[in-house]
C-alpha cells in the first residue's frame, strides 16, 4: 500500500516508521535538517528503550514527486495546511483516503453531517473556506492522535507515551475504507478504534489541548505540574467547563468527567506539550486550531468563554513576540 505522511514530524514520523516496518511503500514529507537527516540515515524511532531505523522510505519536501497514494496521513498543524493543499491534490486518485490527524477542531467539522450548522465554514482554522472548497470531504477520514512524541534530533523521533489513533468517517458510518485504515494502524502496532461519532472524540482530545497547551506555553510547566498545582488545575477546570458547554450545544458528548481527564493528563508526567516545545524552538504556535476556534464556536452557539479568551489573548501575544522578534524562550537554570 502506498502511504504518504504529509508532515513527518513527531507524530507523523512515529506513524511513518511503524507503517514502513510493515513493508508498505511510505513517503515522508519533511523539510530542513530533519529531511536531510532522513535522506542520509533513514528515520529512527526511539521507543521503550529501543531504536528502530527504517531506510525503505522516500523522503522529500515536494509532494509532486510522490505520485498518487492510497492513503495520505495529514499530520500538519492547522495553519500549515492551506499553503500545501494544491500540491497535495497531485497525490489524489479516485480511491485515495486522506486521514486527517487532529489536534483541534478541523476545517471539515461541519461537513459530511446534517446538523444545524451543516457546511458552515470554521473561519478561525479555514479563513474564507479555502480548505473546505479545495478538499472534497469525500476523501477525508478523521483521526485523533493521542500519543506524545518529540523530534529528539533531526531524523530521530522520541516516543513519549501512548499508541491510540481512533478513526471515524465524517458521516459517522462504518465504511469498508474506515475498517481498512483501522486495520493498517492496528497491524503497525497502534490501537485504532472505529468510531461512529468522531466529533465527540475530537472534543475529548481537544479538552486537554485547549487547556494544557496554552497554560504550559505561558508557564513553562509540564502536564503533571499544571495538573497538581491547585491554581492551574482550577484554571484548567474552568476552561474545560466552557468548552464542554459549547461541544454539547453542537451535539457532542463526553464519556469521561473533567476530573478524570485532568487526572489522565497528570499521569503522563513531566511531558512538555507541543506548544511549549514550539515556544522553546521559536516556532509559530498552533493557537487558533486549539483555542481560537473554540472561542469562535462559543460565539456561534451563544456560550460565554471568559477563561478561554483570557488565555487566548496572553498566548497570542507570546506568539507575536516569538515571530516578530525571531526569538525562542527557554528556561535556563540560575547560575
Amino acid at each position: 500500500m502506498k502511504v504518504c505522511v504529509v508532515g513527518a514530524g513527531a507524530i507523523g514520523g512515529y506513524m511513518g516508521v511503524r507503517i514502513a516496518e510493515q513493508g508498505h511503500e511510505v513517503s515522508l514529507i519533511a523539510r530542513g535538517p530533519h529531511l536531510a537527516a532522513i535522506k542520509e540515515n533513514g528515520l529512527t524511532l526511539r521507543q521503550s528503550g529501543e531504536e528502530t531505523n527504517v531506510r525503505n522510505v522516500f523522503a522529500t519536501n515536494d509532494m509532486k514527486e510522490c505520485g498518487v497514494q492510497d492513503i495520505i496521513l495529514l499530520a500538519l498543524k492547522a495553519h500549515q495546511i492551506a499553503p500545501v493543499v494544491e500540491d497535495m491534490k497531485t497525490m489524489l486518485g479516485p480511491d485515495t483516503v486522506i486521514v486527517a490527524l487532529q489536534n483541534g477542531i478541523p476545517w471539515w467539522y461541519f461537513q459530511g453531517n446534517g446538523g444545524e450548522y451543516k457546511n458552515r465554514t470554521v473561519e478561525t482554522v479555514d479563513p474564507g473556506g479555502v480548505l473546505a472548497n479545495s478538499i472534497d470531504p469525500k476523501y477525508i477520514i478523521g483521526c485523533i492522535a493521542y500519543p506524545a512524541a518529540t523530534i529528539a534530533e533531526p531524523g530521530v523521533i522520541q516516543h513519549v507515551e501512548g499508541d491510540k489513533f481512533p478513526v471515524g468517517e465524517l458521516d459517522c458510518s462504518e465504511s469498508d475504507r474506515l475498517k481498512m485504515v483501522s486495520t493498517l494502524f492496528e497491524e503497525a502496532g497502534f490501537k485504532s478504534r472505529v468510531l461512529t461519532d468522531i466529533r465527540s472524540e475530537i472534543w475529548l482530545k481537544l479538552w486537554g489541548n485547549l487547556t494544557f497547551n496554552p497554560i504550559s506555553a505561558l508557564t513553562h510547566s509540564t502536564l503533571v505540574d499544571i495538573c497538581e498545582y491547585p491554581l492551574t488545575r482550577e484554571l484548567a477546570t474552568m476552561m474545560m467547563t466552557e468548552a464542554q458547554q459549547i461541544a454539547e450545544k453542537l451535539g457532542a458528548s463526553f464519556r469521561v468527567t473533567i476530573e478524570r481527564r485532568i487526572d489522565g493528563a497528570a499521569s503522563v508526567g513531566k511531558h512538555k506539550t507541543s506548544m511549549l516545545q514550539d515556544v522553546e524552538a521559536g516556532k509559530p504556535l498552533e493557537i487558533d486550531g486549539m483555542l481560537g476556534v473554540v472561542i469562535e464556536l462559543g460565539e456561534m452557539t451563544g456560550v460565554a468563554t471568559p477563561a478561554l479568551k483570557a488565555l487566548y489573548a496572553c498566548v497570542s501575544l507570546l506568539n507575536k513576540k516569538i515571530q516578530e522578534e525571531s526569538v525562542y524562550i527557554k528556561e535556563r537554570p540560575l547560575d
